[in-house]
């Protein structure tokens, strides 16, 4: 009895130990599809490649709100660059930022007029407290008039290569909000519009371009002349009760935004080990809804995703290992990968990538081949990774990640005297095929 009881317990336990190793590998198979987002589009971007790893609606065009100001962010930053303006620049209050600075449904920091104002303090109300009488400010400092600037807002989408945009003016407010003051040479009941898609761009090339940005935007709370204003990303370490439950580790940016049309957005960009995510939401119900999606976005990226290397530096492609040389003291050069390649790899997708060869045609004679000399590590062509499953590509608008293809070797060019023994073996091989060509002739 003893023995079958002892039996009957191993049979329970080795069930238990089934059942706990299949509820705990439930979260990694967690897919994309399966993640229900409370926004009307969304997307998940790793920083570094510019992978796009999640996508909902994507290309739909919404009001951003203030998102907007990341466009007003990159311009500013862009004239910083190019000496045209400095931090320490200073400007003074027009009647028209100074009126919406003023008014209490803009939430304004209150400028003051005839008085100097620092690009730096500007830049850090507009960046951290998403102000609008201070973008203003900016925007015409930078280009005369809001209105002027504007058209280098939508210049400067076209060089981004934003897929979906329509700028009407700095802040993100509807135009019909800034009555009589709307922008000159945009429609009156204007509102800027971006995807989902063109906001990660456009948050994609101002940490790229502007790390600096990052310096501002995770800003919790900071001084501005007599008052403290507050960062409305809730999901920085603000240090207040309130906020405390949206804390997200690595979060340090980028841009909210809130207008009755365009519902509560956020473009959030984080960075745990090095590892940088980008996401954005669009048209939530609430403050409370934008962060928690936010959350889910960047928790989906980061346990599902890790940056691994599939192909090692110096990976030769099978079957395609060298290329044939002329001209030459060797007939054959190696080729292979100069440097390995790293992807934002997701679990259980280790097999779906492989390698493709593109050989640079220029390089090759007519009869495909490589003309001494060849150097070791010269450029050959480039080796594409591309995946084998559903990919929602690049939000840069690459096709897929490339590196170079070098040689392996070098291989010398052969001296004349034995140039001109392959030439003269070729000749006679020539005349050899020919003549058995003509014999052939006279018989068929």
């Amino acid at each position: 009895m003893k023995h079958k009881y002892i039996g009957k317990l191993s049979i329970l336990t080795a069930i238990f130990a089934l059942l706990i190793s299949f509820i705990t590998s439930i979260p990694e198979k967690v897919h994309a599809e399966s993640i229900d987002l409370k926004a009307e589009s969304a997307i998940l971007v790793d920083a570094d490649s510019g992978k796009i790893l999640l996508a909902k609606n994507a290309d739909q065009a919404l009001p951003p709100a203030s998102m907007t100001k990341m466009m007003t962010e990159y311009l500013v930053l862009e004239a910083i660059k190019k000496g045209d303006i400095s931090w320490d620049t200073t400007t003074q209050i027009s009647d028209y930022a100074y009126s919406i600075s003023g008014n209490d449904t803009f939430s304004g920091v209150g400028l003051t007029q005839d008085k100097d104002y620092t690009v730096k303090d500007l830049y850090k109300a507009m960046a951290i407290n998403s102000d609008n009488g201070t973008t203003i400010a900016l925007a015409e400092l930078v280009a005369g008039s809001e209105g002027e600037f504007v058209k280098m807002m939508n210049k400067k989408a076209k060089e981004m290569k934003l897929p979906d945009y329509k700028f009407v003016n700095s802040t993100g407010l509807d135009n019909e909000s800034l009555g009589k003051n709307y922008p000159k040479g945009t429609d009156p009941d204007g509102v800027d519009l971006l995807s989902a898609r063109s906001s990660a761009l456009l948050a994609y090339r101002l940490v790229t371009d502007y790390p600096e940005a990052l310096e501002y935007s995770s800003v919790p709370k900071a001084k501005f002349a007599d008052q403290t204003i507050i960062n409305w990303n809730w999901m920085l370490p603000h240090h207040t009760v309130n906020f405390d439950q949206y804390y997200y580790e690595g979060v340090d940016g980028l841009k909210t935004g809130h207008t009755d049309l365009a519902g509560y957005c956020f473009t959030a960009t984080a960075e745990r080990d090095g590892h940088r995510l980008i996401s954005v939401v669009m048209k939530t119900k609430s403050e409370d809804t934008r962060f928690k999606e936010t959350a889910k976005l960047l928790d989906y990226g980061y346990s599902q995703f890790a940056e691994k290397t599939v192909f090692p530096k110096g990976y030769q492609l099978k079957g395609h290992k060298t290329l044939p040389v002329v001209k030459g003291k060797e007939d054959n050069v190696g080729i292979a990968t100069k440097n390995e390649f790293k992807v934002m790899l997701k679990k259980g997708d280790e097999k779906k990538y492989k390698v493709v060869y593109h050989i640079d045609k220029s390089k090759l004679n007519a009869d495909g081949k490589l003309v001494a000399p060849v150097k070791k590590g010269e450029k050959i062509g480039t080796a594409e990774i591309v995946y084998d499953g559903k990919d929602l590509g690049y939000i840069n608008g690459q096709k897929g990640s490339q590196i170079d293809l070098v040689a392996t070797k070098d291989v010398e060019k052969s001296n004349w005297f034995m140039l001109s023994l392959g030439a003269l073996g070729d000749f006679f091989t020539n005349l050899f095929s020919s003549v058995v060509d003509m014999v052939k002739g006279w018989f068929s």
